[in-house]
This record gives structure tokens, sequence and C-alpha cells, in this order.
């Protein structure tokens, strides 16, 4: 079983020393979110913690570091006493695209493909009337999937990887990450209006 050395409360502290932007810690809390979902459905509940750090730290760097992302991480995680199992989770999320690190559990799966495609629900989400998941359908979310000008910054080519090495379809993440993402709205609005 895959244990945290850090409290959340740690994990949270670290993630605010090197992120200021509400965007980039909202995207942090809506990750950790996303990952607790998915370590219960997929059968890892004792590991939720464990999974809910790796969401919450895996842009740590990416703020101060945007051209060294996953390359910096390991030493700001070392320091704040992070362990080397989560930290090669961490950086396993920038595999092909600005690392070398694989992601080989099934959570370091996850985190690859759920990271970009949060981005993409989260515009997605902001189009609609509602600024919610909570009404958001798996069909109107392949249309903004397609439209390669909608959310350009988020990786279809990543999503679409990590689908695959999932051995999922499109439609079965897509389905899934909208589900995890409306299991932690309310919190996420909530902590985010208490920083505002």
């Amino acid at each position: 079983m895959r244990t945290s050395k850090i409290t959340r409360d740690e994990a949270l502290k670290l993630l605010e020393k090197y992120n200021k932007e509400p965007f980039h810690i909202q995207h942090g809390l809506t990750v950790e979110g996303v990952m607790r979902w998915y370590a219960k459905e997929l059968g890892y509940g004792e590991e939720e913690e464990y999974w809910g750090q790796v969401g919450l730290l895996h842009d740590i760097d990416f703020e101060l570091y945007p051209e060294q992302h996953c390359i910096k991480a390991p030493d700001l995680l070392k320091e704040g006493g992070v362990g080397e199992d989560m930290i090669y989770s961490v950086c396993s999320h920038g595999y092909g695209i600005c690392c070398d690190i694989k992601p080989e559990h099934e959570m370091e799966k996850v985190l690859f493909a759920a990271d970009e495609l949060t981005g993409l629900i989260w515009s997605a989400a902001l189009m609609r009337p509602s600024k919610s998941v909570m009404d958001m359908e798996v069909k109107s979310l392949k249309k903004k999937f397609k439209d390669k000008k909608f959310a350009a910054g988020c990786s279809r080519d990543v999503i679409r990887q990590g689908a695959e090495n999932l051995g999922w379809e499109l439609d079965e993440l897509f389905e899934k990450t909208i589900l995890a993402m409306r299991s932690c709205e309310a919190e996420i609005q909530k902590a985010m209006a208490e920083r505002a």
C-alpha cells in the first residue's frame, strides 16, 4: 500500500509555497479531487490520501519553472519531505513531454490521462450557462475535444495516449473524469472562495 510521508495540510502548504496564481491552486485542488475519486472508483480506497496528494502536487514547479516542468519538481518535493515514490508518481505525468519518467502504476496512468482532460473539461464548463460540470454530458465534451481551437493548450494527444495507457476508450475516460470532477466541484468552489 502506498502512503504519504506528509499530511494533506503540509502538501497544500508546499503547493502554495511555489504557486500564487489562483488558477494553479484551483487546478491542483481539482486534480487532487479527481485522483481521490479515481482511487475509490478503481479499488484503491486505502490509498486515497496518496493519490490525492500526487494530484495536488503534480504541477508544483509549473508556475515558477514552466521551462523546467517535472525537472525542478523533485528538488522542491524533497525539500518538503515528500517520499521518492511520490516524487516519481508526480513527475511521471510529464512523460514524453518534459521528462522520461514513465507512468507505471495505474495511479500514474490515471494522472497522466486526467491532468490535461480536467483542463479541457473545466474550460468547457465555463462556456456553459451553469458554469458547472454538474450538467455536462460526454457528447458536448466530445465536440469540444474535436475542436482543436478550443482550449488549445490542452493536448488532445496526451489525453488520447492516456486513455490508451489505461486500456480505456476515450468515452470512458471522459465519462469517469466528468463524474470525478462533479464529486469535488462544490468543495473546490468553497476552498477558492475562502482564498479570494
